[in-house]
């Protein structure tokens, strides 16, 4: 884990978000950060478009773990590094 500098601004942001979706600051900003990635990989999609990928990756990773071969489910590996 590391520690991601945000203006206060943004951070103000991120706090209103969190609260109006039921989310810690820590989770909307993950979200914003996979959701804003997905955008970069996958530009022919809007914002529905990547919500429902991320849905697709969450019940294949739920599948996983019905048939015994994962643990729980992950959000969409967006970059190759360490598990």
């Amino acid at each position: 884990m590391g520690i991601v500098k945000i203006s206060d601004d943004l951070h103000d942001q991120i706090r209103l978000s969190s609260s109006a979706m039921s989310r810690s600051i820590n989770a909307q900003a993950e979200h914003w950060l996979r959701v804003g990635q997905l955008a970069e990989i996958h530009p022919h999609l809007n914002y529905a478009g990547i919500c429902a990928l991320l849905l697709a990756n969450a019940r294949l990773a739920d599948a996983e773990v019905e048939a015994g071969g994962g643990t729980a489910a992950s959000p969409v590996r967006l970059v190759e590094g360490k598990a």
